[in-house]
């Protein structure tokens, strides 16, 4: 269907399956992998519709959609569901899947990086999002040895698989693939020396239910404060140190703030650690090297120009290189940054 059509579609689904009336309807904000749209209705109420690609798991959308409002429920600014007349999470209709959800207005994405208050709004957010989770019927924390959570022996075996692949199609000797390769190598050959930094994470790190793609787009701010959290995965149980060192250790924040992503990280766990006690001070001591680890032995995107040449955009080279680069940062100042957690978490 065209984007007109898609529009009309998504009109009379709100129309006629949750009765939105006059809705006016137009592309919203572009999303990985779903199309989104903005619909007003007539009482100048705003929502924010997500359409599901053909052959998305329903079913894993519906959970995570349902996690979300868990987290809700416990007081995290989660933008609240809309369900249809029949109470579903997701419709079908017109060749289109939809979910509904509240619009969140005059906020902005973390993606610009963590200063000021920021840090303790997030750290105390994720703190208050992990303390409800951790009571998720899907199962309580428990622990997980740290060699899983960085697993440098599965990233061994797919880099030296990507550089196969890079050597079966050489590229181009400049340009952004040619940096993925010359990237994969130095990767590979730093494995040595990334697993000797991981030996001194504890032997054990607690994983639970946490929101599963806690990235800086999926965290929406106003000001100082945290706008609302969206985008969740279905419940699955991960790391809290590693998904609370994936929002405040993003790479954009490191390289963006080389004298203030030390104290900014030790006021968002101190605050973490206020919001949510029950997590051990060995894994807030461990956030800054599990982010190093987890940068370390992702090949993202790195195998990007060979799995999906139309998502390498300018800005996806530029988070590529960032992460590399915040990577060799967190590296070089981990003993610092440890000291500090070390104070903050007496």
């Amino acid at each position: 269907m065209s984007a007109e059509s898609d529009v009309m579609v998504v009109a009379g689904i709100l129309t006629l399956l949750y009765r939105i009336t006059q809705a006016a309807v137009s592309e919203g904000p572009a999303g990985t992998a779903t199309r989104n749209y903005v619909a007003e209705d007539r009482e100048s109420g705003r929502w924010f519709v997500k359409a599901y690609p053909r052959g998305a798991d329903m079913e894993a959308e519906r959970q995570a959609l349902a996690l979300g409002e868990a987290a809700r429920a416990a007081g995290v600014p989660v933008p609240a569901v809309r369900r249809t007349v029949t109470g579903d999470l997701i419709v079908s209709a017109g060749g289109l899947s939809v979910s509904v959800t509240e619009y969140v207005a005059d906020a902005e994405t973390a993606e610009g990086g963590l200063s000021g208050g920021r840090w303790d709004a997030v750290g105390e957010t994720v703190g208050r999002l992990h303390r409800a989770l951790a009571r998720h019927p899907v199962g309580p924390p428990r622990p997980v040895a740290a060699r899983e959570v960085c697993d440098v022996a599965r990233a061994g075996r797919r880099l030296e698989e990507l550089l196969a692949r890079w050597a079966a199609v050489p590229p181009s000797p400049e340009g952004f693939a040619a940096w993925c390769a010359q990237t994969a190598q130095q990767r590979l050959a730093a494995l040595p020396e990334v697993a000797a930094h991981l030996e001194k994470l504890p032997a054990t790190l607690t994983a639970q239910i946490v929101h599963g793609d806690l990235a800086s787009p999926n965290l929406l701010l106003r000001g100082e404060e945290v706008a609302a959290v969206i985008d969740f995965r279905p419940p699955g149980h991960r790391s809290a140190a590693w998904e609370l060192g994936r929002i405040v250790l993003d790479p954009r924040t490191v390289l963006g703030r080389p004298d203030a992503w030390i104290p900014g990280l030790a006021r968002a766990v101190g605050a973490y650690r206020a919001a949510n006690p029950e997590l051990a001070a060995e894994d807030l001591l461990s956030v800054p090297r599990v982010a190093a680890g987890y940068l370390a032995c992702s090949v993202y995107p790195l195998s990007e120009p060979l799995d999906d040449p139309a998502a390498v955009t300018p800005p996806l080279e530029a988070y590529g290189r960032a992460r590399h680069e915040a990577a060799g940062v967190l590296w070089e100042r981990l003993d610092e940054a440890e000291e500090v957690l070390r104070d903050v978490l007496r």
